[in-house]
């Protein structure tokens, strides 16, 4: 079993909290869920972490498993059966409500990606090494999460007029 201290620890989460809890709301669509997946992966970082790296190692290690513990929530049988309290206020700011409202209408592995690419900037061999998949897949989902994306924002114009 590895991990790393609690000072250690301290200073990664305060570095990537942001972008782990952003990464989790994308995921699961609620705030509260996102949370619970920062501590599940603080507890992670203390327990499991595979000892000193560079700074690009643990930021794709930390998106991993926040990846992955966002995967495993979702699976759970009394998660499908529970309501957003999200989709009975908005508790986001009017500022980052936008194009974030359209990106959570793309199924997850196209939201993870469009995050990654465009939020993280990665490139797609990077997104490709993080999330365990062949570059031409990530390189195919890119592509059709643009085109989603785009028919998602011109059918909401078309709404709109």
């Amino acid at each position: 079993m590895a991990g790393i201290d609690t000072e250690n620890a301290e200073s990664i989460i305060r570095k990537y909290s942001d972008m782990i809890y952003r990464i989790a709301v994308h995921n699961l669509k609620n705030t509260a869920d996102a949370e619970d997946i920062m501590q599940e992966v603080c507890i992670e970082l203390l327990t499991k972490f595979p000892g000193n790296r560079d700074d690009e190692y643990i930021k794709a290690w930390l998106i991993r498993v926040t990846i992955n513990k966002c995967n495993s929530f979702r699976r759970l049988v009394w998660q499908k059966r529970r309501e957003s309290l999200d989709d009975h206020t908005e508790l986001e700011a009017p500022e980052h409500i936008g194009i974030m409202e359209e990106i959570r209408q793309l199924p997850k592995d196209y939201r993870n990606i469009i995050y990654l690419y465009y939020y993280e900037s990665y490139t797609i061999a990077e997104i490709a090494e993080i999330l365990g998949k062949n570059p031409n897949t990530v390189s195919s989902y890119l592509q059709r999460a643009r085109k989603k994306l785009k028919t998602i924002l011109t059918e909401g114009d078309d709404n709109n007029a």
